[in-house]
């Protein structure tokens, strides 16, 4: 065998021996199970996921009226998900806005006007009572005192401990926001 195919051999061997690890890396990868997708909180007004997601122009109107800045642009890499608006309550929560900007700044339908912030159904606060300071005692009461629905949404029951009333709560993420735990001792899980 000459020089050339030697060397070709040579290349050839130390080529496999690089990419082999890199190919059994990869299989493996592309194996793994897709990752839980957390369901995601949709801005006031908005209709069921699966027509809002048809339905949404990703134009970005709401995010630019929102009076709160709490709407934000959902990146993914999911082109159906991809820049569909959101609402993160660990970020900034929805503050139920008398003027409803977001419903009205949406050209789509894929957020529809309801008649007053009290028919807004975004989500559900859910306490974990294990996580809350008033279980050990603190008198905190943040989640009750900055709830834009007020004591028609969340309240102190008879034990002293942070009820969400349904109907009543409309998942706006003010409670998560503002509540001092870590991990939250309040949370919104979407309608």
């Amino acid at each position: 065998m000459s020089d050339t195919g030697d060397r070709r051999q040579f290349f050839r061997e130390s080529f496999r021996s690089i990419m082999k690890p890199v190919a059994e890396f990869l299989t493996e990868r592309m194996n793994l199970e897709e990752p839980v997708r957390r369901t995601l909180l949709r801005p006031p007004g908005a209709i069921p996921e699966a027509e809002f997601l048809d339905v949404c122009y990703r134009c970005g109107n709401c995010v630019e009226d929102c009076p709160a800045d709490a709407i934000k642009l959902f990146g993914s890499t999911d082109d159906n998900l991809n820049r569909t608006p959101i609402i993160d309550p660990d970020i900034g929560a929805c503050v139920v806005c008398d003027e409803l900007a977001c419903m009205k700044a949406c050209p789509s339908g894929a957020l529809q006007l309801v008649d007053s912030p009290a028919d807004i159904r975004m989500g559900l606060a859910v306490v974990d009572h294990s996580v809350c300071v008033r279980t050990t005692g603190e008198d905190c009461t943040e989640c009750i005192t900055l709830c834009p629905m007020g004591e028609s949404a969340i309240h102190l029951d008879a034990a002293g401990q942070v009820e969400v009333l349904d109907p009543g709560c409309v998942g706006c993420g003010v409670c998560q926001f503002h509540c001092p735990t870590q991990p939250k001792a309040i949370t919104v899980a979407p309608r």
